[in-house]
């Protein structure tokens, strides 16, 4: 091997970290680039390009690095307006008549209909959204509902909603990759308004899954027919929230969510399966390259199974990682190799830049890498050579369970703020059933539903999904199961990132040189900060800090909000129990807090608005939820009217007074956010150009 070979070995497994790289520099910043700056990276794009193909071996390097990070910059900057749709700029409350695309059901249980073609009363074509989710929490519809109906009902629509908090998970940017430009509810009976005159491919698929799912379901009753529609079909509609919480706890929630495992369990049977009966006729293995057809075939299993499991981000992601294995595989390439990963993240970061801002990106490469990289170290130790091999394959689901829990750890708990401590005893009792019942009796039952055999698949698969409930519902509920952690700071994960990747890709004499970061990142990690005041964006919710942890103004109501503030919090109790925490004074239509010196006073509704004079005159700040009248000056307030504009706010304190931050500030001039940041320390620091507080 040349030197540059050598060098290229080593250096192509950071492409895609640097495409990432460019499109993180396009979404994190406050601001939407100018067309002056777009031209200046794509000209920078070219200009490495050229630099990478024509300049000295030793230089060509740093061409590439700087075509493939202004690219990314460029590539999620054309992605962004490529999805450009139009948002509701207000909220809504009156007819909705739109036709069904997607049917799924929130957070809390309730059917959801997503509809395109809207039509909105008064509302003029071009400020209507493209497309709404509502959520059906009045009695539903007698007549089964499926994609390309054409529906009316009454409800309120809004635009999707800010973070909870700055910094928070922001919505917005959600729905605008999803195409999204309002979100809502009714509480009035859907109404079928026309049956579809033709469906598109893409509803044929939709309707094959919806009646595939409640096949599924007829069939395997209860919570297992639930999860069998679910890791088939896509469809978690039927599965309990207890069930979700259970697999969460225990570590097993990837067996729940279609992905690399999945997709790599129906095409590794596929593929052996065939390999081994095609070798078992001499004739046809002399002269036909089994292997390679065995690929072709579980390739085009790959794709089928892609479709019916309603291509969401993950399965996308986890077909292009198994295309790029067998393609590599008929044409003799190692099957799993750093090269073909990096070639995979480039491929799934060129069709959607936004994936590298999302868990489920971060988490699969992060453990299919550290996979690669570990098996590829052991072949060469002896020692694991050495194994027998009845042992080998125990031994390599335990290595493997350890590598992908710990390359994946940190990524899942600084986006969900939980551990599962027991999570390794749970993946070892439940992966093997996945890969030896569930997934080949998935594959079962959808050959053998055109001959009317798919009972055997589907009883297969009905016994290992009770085991692997038992399995999580045991583990989550032992003492100790499940860690809650606070937020991080945002560099802690791109610190743990990067020295990861140093420790995994550099070669040995470098590679421990990664651990710095990491060991920086966590030190980081323990000091995060909290806000020591929240209020949600309608005013309704006031969070404080206390010494026993968040105290929230009510037990229920806001309920998405109080969610979120605990769980940033690394506090794994509920909303009534936080309720029920000190450091919060209840009257009639007002709640107070005290920050240090200051006094926050909380008024509710019509009773609380009457109080408004007096309130203001003991506290240094009112938050209300409804309109108040003009401040005398006495103190600051913020109402309903206020916080439309603002968002949910973080009050501190510091030297100069109260500190307040604004959610819809993080993101100033995004497309699919107008928001503008207010983070000036003094006694109410306001926004730019924003109206004065009364």
């Amino acid at each position: 091997m040349t030197q540059y070979a050598e060098v290229r070995q080593v250096l192509f497994p950071w492409a895609p970290v640097v495409l990432g790289c460019g499109m993180l520099a396009y979404f994190l910043p406050a601001g939407e680039p100018s067309l002056a700056v777009l031209r200046l990276v794509w000209s920078c794009a070219a200009f490495g390009l050229l630099w990478g193909l024509f300049a000295p071996w030793s230089l060509r390097p740093l061409g590439w690095a700087l075509a493939l990070a202004a690219g990314g910059y460029g590539l999620a900057a054309w992605r962004t307006a490529d999805v450009a749709a139009s948002v509701l700029p207000f909220r809504y409350y009156g007819p909705i008549e739109g036709r069904i695309v997607e049917i799924d059901s929130s957070y809390a249980g309730a059917m959801r209909l997503t509809l395109a073609d809207v039509r909105l009363e008064d509302v003029a074509p071009d400020r209507r959204p493209a497309q709404v989710r509502v959520s059906l929490h009045g009695p539903l519809p007698e007549v089964p509902l499926r994609p390309g109906q054409v529906v009316m009902t009454t409800g309120h629509l809004s635009p999707p909603n800010a973070p909870v908090e700055p910094g928070g998970f922001d919505f917005r940017r959600h729905a605008w990759f999803e195409g999204l430009g309002a979100v809502g509810y009714t509480r009035v009976p859907v109404v079928l308004w026309a049956e579809p005159a033709q469906l598109s491919f893409a509803e044929r698929v939709y309707e094959t899954r919806l009646k595939l799912s409640k096949a599924i379901r007829d069939r395997i009753a209860g919570q297992p027919g639930a999860f069998a529609s679910a890791i088939i079909t896509g469809d978690r509609a039927a599965i309990d929230r207890a069930h979700v919480e259970d697999l969460r706890g225990s570590n097993l929630a990837h067996l729940l969510a279609i992905s690399g495992l999945h997709m790599g369990l129906l095409t590794g049977t596929v593929f052996l399966g065939l390999r081994s009966l095609m070798a078992l006729w001499p004739w046809l293995a002399l002269r036909v390259p089994v292997k390679k057809v065995a690929a072709v075939c579980a390739l085009g299993a790959a794709v089928v199974y892609l479709f019916i499991s309603g291509m969401s981000v993950a399965t996308e992601r986890a077909f292009i990682m198994v295309a790029m294995i067998l393609v590599g595989v008929c044409f003799d390439r190692r099957a799993l190799s750093l090269r073909s990963v990096a070639w995979a993240a480039l491929l799934v970061l060129a069709l959607r830049p936004e994936a590298v801002l999302g868990p489920g990106f971060q988490m699969s490469f992060a453990a299919t890498t550290a996979l690669v990289i570990t098996y590829a170290h052991l072949r060469d130790v002896r020692w694991w050579r050495g194994i027998p091999k009845w042992a080998k394959g125990t031994a390599s689901l335990l290595l493997s369970s350890a590598v992908a829990g710990a390359a994946t750890a940190p990524i899942a708990a600084a986006h969900f703020n939980i551990v599962g401590h027991y999570g390794l005893i749970a993946n070892l009792a439940s992966v093997p059933v996945m890969g030896t019942l569930v997934m080949p009796g998935a594959l079962v039952a959808l050959a053998g539903v055109p001959l009317g055999l798919e009972g055997v698949g589907l009883f297969a698969m009905e016994v290992g999904i009770r085991w692997i409930l038992w399995v999580a519902g045991t583990v989550a509920g032992l003492e100790g199961a499940v860690g809650h952690v606070v937020r991080p700071m945002p560099v802690v994960l791109p610190l743990i990132v990067l020295g990861a990747l140093v420790v995994g890709l550099l070669p040995w004499r470098a590679r421990w040189a990664g651990l710095a970061p990491v060991v920086l990142a966590l030190g980081l990690w323990t000091q995060s900060d909290r806000p020591e005041l929240l209020i949600s964006d309608t005013g309704g919710l006031l969070g404080v800090m206390t010494e026993q942890g968040r105290a929230l103004s009510k037990g229920r109501g806001d309920g998405f909000a109080a969610r979120n503030w605990l769980e940033n919090d690394g506090d794994g109790v509920t909303q009534d129990v936080a309720a029920a925490r000190a450091g919060i004074e209840a009257g009639k239509g007002t709640v107070s807090v005290a920050l240090g010196p200051y006094r926050v006073i909380q008024l509710r509704g019509k009773t609380g608005a009457a109080q408004f004079p007096e309130a203001c005159a003991t506290a240094d700040l009112v938050v209300a939820n409804t309109r108040l009248p003009r401040s005398t000056g006495a103190c600051e307030s913020i109402d309903a009217w206020d916080l439309r504009r603002t968002g949910a706010l973080a009050v501190s304190v510091t030297e100069d007074g109260l500190q307040v931050v604004r959610a819809k500030s993080a993101e100033e001039q995004r497309m699919w956010t107008g928001a503008a940041r207010a983070t000036t320390p003094g006694r109410l620091a306001r926004a730019p150009g924003a109206e004065p507080t009364r």
